[in-house]
């Protein structure tokens, strides 16, 4: 009698997860993921701004053009920094796991970088600041991100990056409020650095990671690490739709977030700017939180993706639009309302099927590194589109039309999308 062989199971952290995450664990990554954005969005909404004001005079840029080179070749040191820590984070054989000691390094790399910023004196050390921020922030996001393909079963994917996205929101916001009533540039920067390490510590000292022993890591090579990040739309095809898509749309929302500040002093003639952004930051959360979370489980239950990201784009489109025809405090609102609706239902939806695409379980954290450039790219592009059509181009008004083109195109490409439903 002939005896079957049993198939060789992989290793649990190249498994594809079967066991459901529970609440807890749900949370203290989603707390994680709030942390690293309030000490992104603290500077990029309020503080850069403000020191790119105090800076511009006798430096022979506008605010604005300083604005735009400080964040724009920051956004290229993550467009490099994301895929790079997922990669190594892939290959990581420590005894805290695959992950864990990246969201670590990176979360007290990210404060001490925040503190430097806060002492910046110039234009030089304001760039030099912000991108050593983007570099070390990006190593911890880029394993928050691959933790869930690595613990979350496809089933329940929807709903836990609608619980990411909801706590990324609310990082935005709590990074734009910390840097609004600390009081001042420095104090800002200080309080988004202690909200950044203390929020990343739930996770990573209560749920222990997945290890990937010596003898699973494949040998090293330069060719072979570098020619990784190269992911071929030919060969994988969803996956170049589903950038392509994510990018756009990103795209789009960066375009209306960049000048927001400079839009309610300058066009809006709003008397105190800042809290203005502040506000309409917290109308945009509160309506992104109320479907961040429903458009995930509605998705997981319904099995589906495409529609919800094709009508979300839509429904941004629609309110970015609304931005360069109706020009009011009001209309602001409104849009930021609307615009939140949108986004809520794209963050979680879109994770899951960047999730659903990736190519192999060995490489999940690069290959969502790769994805996540289409996060940051946006941040190079849109000061680069931004800067020429306020200044030269019909200012704020065609700024919000192209944006609001920009997002349709995206939200049409889902359709090209075939391995998932």
């Amino acid at each position: 009698m002939t005896t079957v062989p049993e198939p060789v199971r992989p290793p649990a952290a190249l498994s594809e997860p079967v066991e459901p995450v529970g609440r807890g664990w749900t949370a203290a990554l989603s707390l994680a993921n709030g942390a690293i954005w309030v000490g992104w969005f603290g500077p990029l909404q309020i503080l850069l701004a403000s020191q790119a004001k105090d800076f511009a005079p006798g430096s022979g840029m506008s605010k604005e053009t300083m604005l735009a080179w400080v964040t724009g070749i920051g956004a290229l040191v993550s467009l490099v920094a994301n895929p790079f820590f997922g990669a190594l984070s892939d290959r990581t054989t420590a005894r805290r796991g695959r992950r864990t000691p990246w969201i670590v390094a990176g979360a007290a790399g990210g404060a001490l970088s925040l503190l430097l910023l806060a002492r910046a004196g110039g234009v030089w050390s304001l760039a030099a600041g912000w991108c050593l921020v983007q570099l070390t922030l990006n190593a911890a996001f880029a394993a928050v991100t691959a933790a869930v393909p690595d613990r979350v079963p496809r089933r329940q994917r929807g709903a836990v990056g609608g619980w990411l996205g909801a706590a990324q929101i609310l990082g935005v916001v709590g990074g734009t409020g910390l840097a609004t009533a600390a009081g001042g540039i420095g104090a800002g920067y200080v309080a988004c650095a202690v909200c950044t390490v203390a929020g990343v510590l739930p996770y990573v000292l209560r749920y222990p990671d997945l290890r990937l022993s010596a003898r699973d890591r494949p040998p090293w090579s330069w060719r072979a690490f570098l020619a990784g990040f190269w992911l071929s739309p030919r060969r994988y095809p969803d996956l170049g739709w589903a950038w392509l898509t994510r990018f756009l749309i990103n795209l789009s929302n960066s375009l209306v977030l960049l000048y927001l500040l400079y839009y309610l002093r300058d066009r809006l003639r709003y008397p105190d700017p800042g809290q203005g952004v502040l506000i309409l930051t917290a109308v945009n959360s509160l309506t992104l939180v109320a479907t961040v979370v429903a458009g995930g489980v509605w998705s997981d239950r319904a099995g589906r993706r495409k529609p919800f990201v094709v009508w979300s784009g839509v429904l941004m489109a629609v309110a970015t639009a609304a931005l360069a025809g109706w020009q009011t405090w009001p209309g602001a609102i409104v849009a930021s309302a609307v615009l939140g609706i949108g986004f809520g239902v794209f963050t979680s939806v879109d994770f899951a099927l960047m999730t659903d695409v990736l190519p192999t379980a060995l490489d999940r954290g690069k290959d969502l590194g790769v994805i996540n450039v289409a996060n940051a790219l946006p941040q190079v592009a849109a000061p680069a589109l931004a800067a020429p059509i306020v200044t030269y181009l019909g200012g704020y008004r065609v700024l919000y039309l192209v944006a609001a083109v920009i997002g349709l195109a995206g939200a049409a490409l889902v359709g090209r999308i075939r391995g998932v439903q």
